[in-house]
Parts: structure tokens; sequence; C-alpha cells
């Protein structure tokens, strides 16, 4: 699985953010690696260099094999937690993508005598 990290030129992008980013993905979303192809997150600060509550931004897109992208996002008062929560928002979703591929393959088993 291969994670891209990319940020608005409001945030500073050096290889220890890019090194959190992937840290935190790789330990939230471990159990899908062999499942995904990449997983691009973008970091934005919504208001620039004025300050406001929940203006950073990330946006994550996962990219299963075979299948069209899931994206999420999630807004936040700091990075941390923005990061946090889309990553907790995108585990959410692929287990529920994941959860409707494997009922309809046990329903197809079930219906199909031949399968």
């Amino acid at each position: 699985m291969q994670i891209q990290v990319n940020s608005s030129n409001h945030f500073e992008s050096n290889a220890r953010l890019d090194q959190w980013v992937r840290s935190t993905l790789q330990n939230s979303l471990e159990r899908y690696e062999e499942d995904l192809t990449r997983i691009e997150v973008h970091l934005r600060d919504e208001n620039g260099a004025k300050p406001g509550p929940h203006d950073k931004r990330c946006q994550m897109e996962a990219r299963p094999k075979g299948h069209q992208p899931i994206s999420v996002t999630h807004t936040a008062t700091s990075l941390d937690q923005a990061v946090d929560g889309a990553a907790a928002k995108l585990n959410h979703a692929l287990e529920h993508f994941y959860g409707k591929l494997r009922s309809k393959r046990g329903a197809l088993e079930l219906s199909d005598p031949d399968a």
C-alpha cells in the first residue's frame, strides 16, 4: 500500500510530518494493507494564516483494488485531530465497504448452487 501525503502551502511539508501521517495510517488501516493500492492524503488550512475554529482539513482517499476510490474528510482545530479524525472515518468507511462486499458474496454463494 502506497501512501502519498500532499499539503497546501500553509503547511510546511517535511519528512517528519509525512512520516507521522504514514505511521498513523499504517497503524489504523493495517488490516486493509493487502486490499488497497494507494491512499492519498491532502492537508489544508482553510483560513490560511488567520486563526479560527475547525480550520484544519484532512481529506483521505483510499483506492481499493478493482473498485472506485473511497474519500473522507475531517476538519478540526489542530492538524493532529484532523488526521486522526479522517483516519477513523476512513477505517469506518472501509469496514462498511468490505462488509457489504462480503455480504454480497455470501448472498451469491447461497443463491447459486453451482458456485
